[in-house]
């Protein structure tokens, strides 16, 4: 039995229905867990009573021009003439909608026919909607991210009873590059949408979302991508390679050097003040042999073209006030992994500098989007600051409580 799938060879919909229809019902009276459900969906109901009642609606967190702008920002923008493609044919057919949504729950675009675009818009499923599970409930989208698998998730299994007439299934969808939890792509439909094939063709349109997302743009020349990974990768028309970590670090420092370093410069960056000049020239010749004699230079070693990286992009959009498309592409710190204090120091100073725009901005989905990564999950200065601006969020107050607890008991204690 595939526990993904809503329903089982043989089943009847309506008695299924009928059937979690009681359990749901018992649930919300006695808060034990339903037997004979799904364990997704038990689990996901038991989630979902921790924090929105049975009869609750989505809110809306994004609209006009704010939606617009965050998703023209959007790393899924940039799938959308892929999805319509692929799934557009059920949009279109009048009884489903093609709905895509951020990695916090957000819908970013919600598509199909005029009339059943009417009905989805009465349980608030427009763009711009939260329908994660803490603000939704048990869904397809909302729960696929949660437990980062496609799924379906049938009728009266949604939690919230205002969405118990549709059927929905959904996959999460990553950066390629990176493992990151981009959003997810959903259909809502009817009963009828819960059979083996719907869940296939998703789940086949996420992993060819993704395949696409692999490919670097075209025309873009010579590139490297460092954020979120402990080994970079250089980029060169079709060619991707993978970089060892000394040759990662040394390629980043160059990227952002473009006036050159000297063997001494570089040998302090990686090593300090252990500095070796002699390995750091070996180095730069195994280096030279990996990305061709063409591109590196020497007397001071220096890159003779441009070579594009994703720390320089996120550092040029905060040059440019626009800290919303910055966060869009940072994946992540800088070669995590590694303690060479060149890379220390660049790495520090690019995630100060977007902790303190985004906190600048006031932007509660910039707070929202910076906490809900790992690397922001800790957080306390920027979840009391998405507190302040969000006072009825319970998710918000329950963490900041959570972490001052935690910093409490890791101060150490001091005596007169």
């Amino acid at each position: 039995m595939n526990p993904w799938l809503a329903l089982t060879p043989g089943d009847d919909p309506a008695e299924r229905i009928r059937q979690v229809g009681r359990a749901h019902e018992r649930f919300l009276a006695e808060r034990t867990r339903p037997d004979l459900m799904r364990p997704v969906v038990a689990e996901s109901w038991a989630r979902s009573a921790a924090w929105i009642g049975a009869d609750s609606t989505a809110p809306i967190d994004l609209c006009d021009d704010e939606l617009e702008a965050y998703r023209a920002a959007h790393p899924l923008a940039r799938v959308m003439p892929l999805f319509r493609d692929l799934l557009g044919g059920l949009a279109e057919d009048g009884e489903h909608i093609l709905a895509v949504c951020d990695a916090h729950g957000r819908l970013l675009w919600v598509e199909g026919n005029a009339g059943t675009l009417r009905g989805a818009a009465s349980m608030n499923f427009v763009p711009g909607a939260r329908w994660d599970e803490a603000h939704a409930g048990t869904n397809a989208p909302g729960t696929a991210l949660v437990v980062d698998h496609a799924l379906q998730i049938f009728a009266t299994e949604h939690f919230s009873r205002p969405v118990q007439r549709w059927t929905c299934t959904a996959a999460p969808i990553h950066d390629p590059g990176t493992g990151r939890l981009l959003g997810a792509i959903d259909v809502t439909g009817g009963d009828h949408l819960a059979n083996p094939h719907s869940l296939a063709l998703v789940r086949a349109t996420a992993l060819a979302a993704e395949a696409y997302l692999r490919e670097p743009p075209r025309d873009t020349g010579p590139a490297v991508a460092a954020l979120g990974r402990d080994e970079a990768v250089f980029i060169s028309g079709n060619i991707r390679t993978k970089l060892g970590r000394r040759h990662s670090e040394l390629l980043i420092l160059l990227t952002t050097h473009p006036e050159g370093r000297t063997a001494d410069q570089l040998g302090f960056d990686l090593y300090g003040d252990d500095l070796n000049p002699v390995t750091v020239r070996a180095e730069m010749s195994r280096l030279r042999r990996i990305l061709g004699p063409e591109l590196l230079d020497s007397r001071p070693y220096r890159l003779r073209y441009t070579v594009r990286s994703d720390i320089g992009t996120v550092a040029e959009l905060l040059d440019r006030g626009r800290p919303a498309e910055a966060l869009q592409h940072y994946s992540g710190p800088l070669l995590p992994g590694s303690d060479a204090p060149g890379i220390v120091r660049l790495r520090r100073l690019l995630d100060d500098r977007l902790r303190a725009a985004i906190l600048t901005s006031g932007d509660r989905r910039l707070l929202q989007t910076w906490l809900g990564t790992p690397h922001g999950a800790d957080d306390l200065e920027l979840w009391e600051a998405y507190a302040a601006r969000t006072p009825h969020d319970p998710v918000a107050s329950r963490r900041v409580a959570e972490l001052t607890r935690e910093y409490a008991c890791n101060v150490p204690a001091t005596y007169p």
